[in-house]
Formats: C-alpha cells, sequence, structure tokens
C-alpha cells in the first residue's frame, strides 16, 4: 500500500479472523491509482458515514448496451483514480470451469486496461472486473474477445445465464445443467447483449432440489432438476451405514418433512407417493439412496427479493419436463412465449414476478399458452392460489354448534 496513505477506520476491517477484501486492496494499491484512490474514498465514506459513488447507468462498448455497469465518483478531484470506476461482466464458462492459462489471460488483461481487482463471481453468475475508465472499455472489449471471451448482461436484459456443477462433479443432478446453460447462452446473445426487456431477466439452473445456485430464490426462471418415478435404495449400502453406528433415526428418519421413511432392522423403507423430494436422506445416505431414473427438471417463475409486494420465492410453472437427445427447442419456446406475454403487458422495471402478481397466475397462464395444474406451487403442501375460506367457515360453524 501507498506510504502516505493513512486509514485507521479501514483498518478495523481487517481485525478478526476472516480474510477481508481490504487487505486484497491494499496489496495492489502500491501497483496502481485505482486502488489506492478506492481506499482514500471508502475511508473518507466510513468518517462521514455517507457513500460517494454516483451510479451512471449503462457504459456500452461498439455494438454492445450491456455488459458494462457505469460507476463514477462524487469526489472526481480528491480521488482521480476513481473518477471513473466502472465494472465489466465477462460471461463465465459453465459451472465456472476455468483453465489456468484462461484465468491468466483474463489477468493480463485486467491487469493491463483496469485496476486489477476481480469478483470471483458476481451474484448473477459472471466473473466480474471492477474498475476501469470509459476510454479503457473498448479496448478491453477487443482483448477479451480476441481471446474468445465475451460480456454478460447488465441492464434490462438477458442476464448471463448461470448454472451449477451439475453432471461434471454431483451425482444427484438430474439433467445436464451445463448443457442448457451452453444452449441459452449461445441461443440468446441478441437479448443478453442489447437490453429490450422490461426489465431485467435472469436464468439459474441446478440440477437437483438441492438446488446449489439457489435458482428458486434468486432467478426470475429457475431450472431445477427432479425425477417422478421412486427413489433408488441400494439396501446392501443402507445395511453398511446401519453397521458403522450411525444414528438413522435420529439423522435421517425423524428428519423427513413428511415421515415418509421407516427403518426396520437393516432395510429401509421410503413411500415415495408422500415424498416431497427435500433431498435430505439422500444427502446424508448417498450411497444407499439416489434419483430415480425418471429425471428431468422443473421450471419455477418469479424469485426476487425484495419485490414489490415483498420477497418471492419462484413458483412452479411447469411442474416436469425433459430434454431428449439434446433437442432444446422446448425450452426455447417455453422462454419465448414467456418474454413474448411479458413484452407485451409488462410496465417498466416490473419483474417477472411482479407482472404475475399483478395480473394474477390465472391470467399469465392463459397469456403463455400452459394449463393451470395443482403441481403448481411455492412450497410443499403449500398452493398460495387455493384458497379454503369456505371450508374453514364451515369447520367453525359446526364446531360452534357442537
Amino acid at each position: 500500500m501507498a506510504d502516505d496513505l493513512k486509514t485507521p477506520l479501514l483498518d478495523e476491517l481487517e481485525k478478526g479472523p476472516w480474510p477481508s477484501f481490504i487487505t486484497d486492496i491494499k496489496s495492489m494499491a502500491g501497483k496502481n491509482d485505482y486502488c489506492k484512490d478506492l481506499l482514500g474514498q471508502l475511508e473518507k465514506s466510513y468518517e462521514d458515514k455517507r457513500g460517494y459513488w454516483k451510479h451512471g447507468g449503462l457504459v456500452g462498448v461498439m455494438g454492445y448496451g450491456g455488459g458494462v455497469i457505469g460507476r463514477y465518483s462524487a469526489l472526481p478531484d480528491e480521488f482521480p483514480g476513481v473518477s471513473h470506476f466502472h465494472t465489466v461482466r465477462v460471461n463465465q464458462p459453465s459451472g465456472w470451469f476455468y483453465t489456468t492459462d484462461a484465468l491468466r489471460e483474463i489477468m493480463d488483461i485486467w491487469e493491463e486496461h483496469g485496476s486489477g481487482l476481480t469478483n470471483m463471481h458476481g451474484s448473477t453468475g459472471d466473473m466480474v472486473l471492477l474498475g476501469t475508465r470509459t476510454e479503457e472499455l473498448e479496448p478491453i472489449f477487443r482483448a477479451l474477445t480476441a481471446k474468445g471471451w465475451d460480456l454478460g448482461g447488465s441492464g434490462s436484459d438477458l442476464r448471463t445465464p448461470s448454472c451449477c456443477v451439475g453432471p461434471a462433479r454431483c451425482e444427484m443432478a438430474c439433467y445436464d445443467t451445463l448443457a442448457m446453460t451452453y444452449d441459452l447462452t449461445k441461443s440468446y446473445q441478441d437479448e443478453l447483449h442489447r437490453p429490450m426487456f422490461n426489465y431485467k431477466y435472469k436464468i439459474k439452473m441446478s440440477g437437483c432440489p438441492n438446488d446449489c445456485t439457489a435458482a428458486i430464490a434468486r432467478s426470475d426462471m429457475g431450472i431445477i432438476g427432479i425425477w417422478r418415478d421412486d427413489i433408488k435404495v441400494d439396501q446392501a449400502a443402507f445395511a453398511e451405514y446401519v453397521d458403522s453406528g450411525m444414528d438413522i433415526q435420529g439423522a435421517v428418519v425423524d428428519l423427513c418433512p413428511t415421515g415418509c421413511i421407516t427403518v426396520e432392522g437393516k432395510e429401509i423403507n421410503i413411500d415415495d407417493s408422500d415424498c416431497v423430494k427435500c433431498m435430505h436422506c439422500l444427502n446424508r445416505l448417498p450411497k444407499a439412496l439416489s434419483p430415480g431414473d425418471d429425471k428431468g427438471f422443473a421450471v419455477c417463475l418469479g424469485a426476487k427479493a425484495p419485490i414489490v409486494e415483498g420477497a418471492l420465492f419462484g413458483s412452479v410453472i411447469i411442474p416436469f419436463m425433459k430434454i431428449e437427445d439434446g433437442d432444446f427447442e422446448p425450452m426455447h419456446d417455453l422462454i419465448e412465449r414467456i418474454w413474448e406475454f411479458w413484452d407485451e403487458h409488462g410496465t417498466s422495471r416490473e419483474r417477472i414476478g411482479e407482472f404475475i402478481e399483478r395480473i394474477s397466475l390465472a391470467t399469465f397462464l392463459e397469456g403463455i399458452g400452459e394449463d393451470p395444474s395443482p403441481k403448481m406451487v411455492k412450497a410443499p403442501r403449500d398452493n398460495p392460489y387455493i384458497f379454503y375460506e369456505e371450508y374453514y367457515e364451515e369447520e367453525g360453524a359446526s364446531a360452534s354448534e357442537e
């Protein structure tokens, strides 16, 4: 760090057992003015108890309206190194698989044209390059594309699709999240790079109900792996768990949310008709239990936190779908019907979840050409679109008569 820079308040953030982003910025402060003045402005923000960033909207590169987030200092004379401090989103590979050579080439580009600070990864999924000047954006873009990299999404467009590692490293995956992410990213380049929507639209893909991308809570469209036949059981492997002394009753049976598991001696029995695919038993007994053979995915819409009506999880729109022989057309058809209806009837800066809340799920399903189903739930055993006031009133009347 530059010797003349004093940051007593930021120094407090380096204390304690956990790594600090301040330490990382200090390690770069002697190398460029970006990081030195970033520390200075942050220290002043702590002193004055106010922020000094001006959001600059989108700063485009030639042909692209998305991928760069404009940011400017409100104190450019005092901290010229961060007078411009734009963020560049780089479209990450599916599942965040990088080679060391790929990472080095990006870091070489970024150290030449920017602050050298990165975020691995942003909440959307992109590799985030933090801090550069407007005149450096075109050179960065040209250098990245020459190496085969592209910008991610930002603004009112399709944000960069992202996924978990899926079948590459996880035995629980019920569909190929990597192939789906690659296909959607390649198929919707215009929607990614040229903002044309009412507002942002995030797609996240998780290979199983463990939902390692948190798609159910953090994406406008969550594509979550599921199976619809029975859980596969290896009774011999289950017997080994019992012989090992594992507390099967306390660790598995008693924690099943629907009570659909019973154990007799060294044999486990699951009432699959009552299973809600919570994944707990499969996670605790991975050698004995695994997803069924009839695998696919469910599609959920509308998650965001916070949202106009409060934080929302995604609602199930398609309870089960399969991709056969690498044909992603059924998925394209669904996405495009949703976008067309949302584009026609949504309002500016209205996320798809807010749109559904405003017009009702019934109207939305009719608009996209899907039939309603009792399986369109927000949580197991709970359907927020069916109400039973009449039933409860009758029950109350009967109780009062008795």
